[in-house]
């Protein structure tokens, strides 16, 4: 029974392929006046309604079908777009930071020609804390005694002077800046006179110092605002400076006549960007130094 059925259908299909052939045949070879063609313009002008509805029909349904594939393709392409916005945004950061680092390094290593500290050992260090106040007056950095660090040791930042080691453990050190209101410094203007007085945290005013006790006299020619301030550096017998001379502090921002004469100070502001240190310097003293006195 089932061989019968599987012959009748090939017999079927055998016959439906020689009769296309055979029209096909026929339709190609007919001129155009033949009644094969005759037919298909029939059957073509009876369908042709009918294929345009559904063609309208169907219209909705495919652009809403394009719509849903475009909207995925696009929200795949903005997603790995925002994955390479990502990366370029971290590497950017990242040559950002190194930029940052690396100038702070630059100036760091440039004060071998312009400031006296031959004598010392130079410790670099992170910045692993900052103070969380306002004022931002102590740091925490990443080295310690265990690499020769003591209190009192200078420390650089951005080629110039951002305090003293205050406290010291095995591997880490408290850093006090200059803008802390216990800090004072022996300065030095670099002008015409060299004139010197004691800087100062400006109350108040976390982002500049104040150079006081300057004896300048009517006259005479007095520091003006862009002139450098260095630390004075200073031997009194068996006691040194904290700081040796020539290391740079910032530079005269204010030098209102009335408050230089009257009394004896001028505003400073500090050359290094003490809120957004990133690396430090911390000139290390031999163990067999002298005594060392903060201020003359």
């Amino acid at each position: 029974m089932h061989d019968k059925q599987v012959r009748r259908r090939r017999a079927i299909l055998a016959l439906l392929v020689a009769t296309s052939l055979i029209l096909l045949t026929a339709y190609f070879g007919a001129p155009s006046t033949s009644p094969l063609h005759t037919l298909q313009r029939g059957i073509a002008e009876v369908f042709s309604p009918i294929q345009e509805g559904a063609s309208k029909v169907v219209s909705p349904v495919r652009d809403v079908a394009g719509w849903f594939s475009d909207t995925f393709h696009a929200k795949s392409r903005a997603n790995q777009l925002q994955k390479e916005v990502n990366a370029l945004r971290l590497e950017v950061s990242q040559y950002q930071s190194a930029a940052i680092l690396n100038r702070q390094l630059s100036r760091e290593l440039a004060l071998d020609q312009t400031a006296s500290i031959g004598s010392f050992s130079r410790v670099p260090a992170d910045v692993i804390w900052h103070d969380p106040t306002l004022w931002y007056q102590q740091l925490e950095v990443d080295k310690g005694s265990d690499d020769g660090v003591r209190v009192d040791d200078p420390v650089l930042g951005d080629g110039a002077l951002v305090g003293k080691v205050t406290s010291v453990g095995p591997t880490y050190s408290i850093v006090t800046l200059i803008t802390d209101h216990t800090t004072q410094v022996a300065a030095q203007v670099q002008d015409q006179n060299g004139d010197q007085g004691l800087l100062v945290p400006d109350v108040g005013q976390p982002n500049q110092l104040l150079l006081q006790d300057l004896q300048v006299q009517v006259g005479q020619s007095a520091p003006s605002v862009g002139q450098q301030v260095v630390t004075l550096g200073f031997k009194s017998g068996g006691l040194t400076s904290l700081y040796p001379r020539g290391i740079p502090i910032g530079q005269v921002s204010s030098a209102d006549q009335n408050d230089l004469y009257n009394n004896h100070e001028v505003v400073i502001s500090p050359a290094a960007d003490l809120r957004h240190l990133q690396s430090v310097e911390i000139l290390a003293r031999a163990q067999n130094s002298t005594a060392r006195a903060q201020v003359p």
